[in-house]
C-alpha cells in the first residue's frame, strides 16, 4: 500500500493547523474585546466580525483559479506571509473602524491560503489513499478551530490581556508560514491547451446543490462559534467554562475524524455525511431547547462529532465531482459556500442577539441545520450519486 503520511503532506497538515489555530484563538474572544475596548453593540460586532468572511468570500473563487493556473507552492507561500504579517494590525488598531478594516483585509489571504494549502495537500497524496488523506487533513483545521478557542479563553481568563493573544496568534502564523515554505512538490506539466475562461473555472457548477447544503450547515457554525462565549457568560452563567466547551467540541471532532477516515477509505462517503448531519442536528437542537450547563457541554460533543463526520465527507464529494485539473476549484467552492453561510450566520446572529434574544439566535441555528438535513436526505445524496466522475 502506498504511503499516506509523507513529508510534504505532513507539512501541509502542520501549516493548516497553525493557520486555523492563529485565526481561531481570537474568534470567541473578539466580541468580548470589542465590548471591552470599544463598547460596541452586538449588531455592530456582527458587522465587524463578518468583514473577514466577506473578504474571504470575494477571494475564494479567484484563489481556486490561481492555484489551478500558477505554481501552487509559490502562491501558498506568498499568501501565507501576508496572512501572518496582518496580525500586527490588530495590535495597532486604536479605533473600531481601524479594527474592522484590519479584520476585513485579513480575510483576503486567509481565503487564499486555505484553498492553496488544501490543494497542495491533495497533490501530496497518492491517489489510492486520497479519500482517507482528505479526511485526516480536515482533522488539522477542525482540531485547531476547536482547540484554539480553548487556549485563548484560558489565557484571557488567566491574564486578562488581549495583546498577549494577538502576539501569540502572530507567532503561531509565523511557524505555519515557515513550515509550508519548506514543502517540495514535483513540477506540474503546463497545460498546452487551456480551457476557455468560464464561470466553471472559478466555481464548481457541477456541485451547486452541495454548496447550498454547506451554506445551511456553516450558518449554524457561524452563530455558534462566534457567540457561544458571550452566551455562556450572560445566559447560562458560565464565566470560565467556554474553554471546556471548545475542548469537548475538539474531542468530538477528533474521534469522529479518526472513525470517519476509516469509513472514507472504504468509500463510504455519503454514509459518513449522513451520520454527521444527524449528529449535528441533535447538537444544535439540544443547545437551543435546554438552557443549562449540562446541555451546553453535551451539545458541544454532538456538534463536534457531527462536523467531524460531515465536513470531510462533503469535501470528498466536491473532489469527486471535479476533474483532476479542477482540484483547486473544488476546494475553493466548498470553502466559498462555507464562507457564505458563516457570514450570514455571524451577521444574523448579531442582530438576533441585539434585538430579540439569545434563544432566537440559537433556535435559528437549529432550524437551519434542520433545513440542511432535509435537503441532504431528499436531494443532495441523489444529486451527488448521479454526477460523480469516479463511478
Amino acid at each position: 500500500m502506498e504511503k499516506l503520511w509523507n513529508r510534504n503532506y505532513n507539512k501541509a497538515m502542520v501549516g493548516n493547523f497553525m493557520l486555523f489555530f492563529s485565526f481561531y484563538i481570537l474568534t470567541p474572544l473578539l466580541p468580548l474585546y470589542l465590548d471591552a475596548q470599544f463598547k460596541a453593540d452586538k449588531d455592530v460586532m456582527g458587522l465587524v466580525l463578518s468583514g473577514y468572511v466577506v473578504a474571504a468570500l470575494l477571494v475564494r473563487p479567484f484563489s481556486g483559479f490561481i492555484v489551478d493556473t500558477f505554481d501552487r507552492k509559490r502562491v501558498l507561500a506568498i499568501c501565507f506571509f501576508i496572512f501572518f504579517i496582518l496580525f500586527t494590525g490588530y495590535i495597532g488598531a486604536g479605533t473600531i473602524l481601524l479594527f474592522a478594516i484590519v479584520r476585513t483585509l485579513h480575510g483576503l489571504p486567509f481565503g487564499a491560503v486555505t484553498v492553496a494549502n488544501s490543494t497542495v495537500a491533495i497533490d501530496s497524496l497518492p491517489s489510492s489513499r486520497r479519500n482517507e488523506g482528505i479526511g485526516f487533513y480536515g482533522l488539522s483545521n477542525n482540531l485547531a478551530m476547536a482547540f484554539a478557542p480553548s487556549v485563548g479563553i484560558w489565557l484571557y481568563g488567566a491574564t486578562g490581556n488581549f495583546t498577549l493573544l494577538f502576539w501569540l496568534a502572530l507567532a503561531t502564523a509565523f511557524i505555519g508560514f515557515i513550515t509550508v515554505s519548506t514543502i517540495k512538490l514535483p513540477r506540474r506539466e503546463k497545460v498546452k491547451e487551456k480551457a476557455p475562461l468560464s464561470f466553471d473555472r472559478f466555481f464548481l457548477t457541477r456541485g451547486w446543490l452541495l454548496a447550498v447544503n454547506i451554506v445551511c450547515f456553516s450558518l449554524c457554525w457561524g452563530i455558534m462559534s462566534n457567540y457561544v462565549a458571550i452566551y455562556g457568560k450572560e445566559v447560562v452563567g458560565i464565566t470560565d467554562g467556554t474553554g471546556l466547551f471548545f475542548m469537548i467540541l475538539s474531542i468530538g471532532l477528533f474521534s469522529s475524524r479518526l472513525q470517519g477516515s476509516k469509513a472514507l477509505a472504504k468509500g463510504k462517503i455519503v454514509e459518513n455525511a449522513a451520520i454527521g448531519v444527524l449528529l449535528s442536528l441533535a447538537g444544535y437542537s439540544l443547545f437551543a431547547i435546554v438552557e443549562h450547563p449540562w446541555a451546553y457541554y453535551v451539545s458541544a460533543l454532538l456538534i463536534g462529532l457531527g462536523n467531524g463526520h460531515m465536513y470531510p465527507a462533503f469535501l470528498n464529494m466536491f473532489i469527486k465531482l471535479a476533474r483532476n485539473d479542477q482540484r483547486g476549484t473544488a476546494n475553493s467552492s466548498i470553502l466559498t459556500a462555507w464562507d457564505v453561510g458563516m457570514g450570514i450566520g455571524i451577521v444574523t446572529g448579531g442582530f438576533l442577539l441585539e434585538y430579540i434574544s439569545y434563544s432566537a439566535a440559537f433556535w435559528g441555528a437549529a432550524v437551519m441545520q434542520g433545513v440542511g438535513t432535509v435537503l441532504f436526505f431528499l436531494f443532495t445524496r441523489r444529486f451527488f450519486s448521479q454526477r460523480r466522475l469516479d463511478k
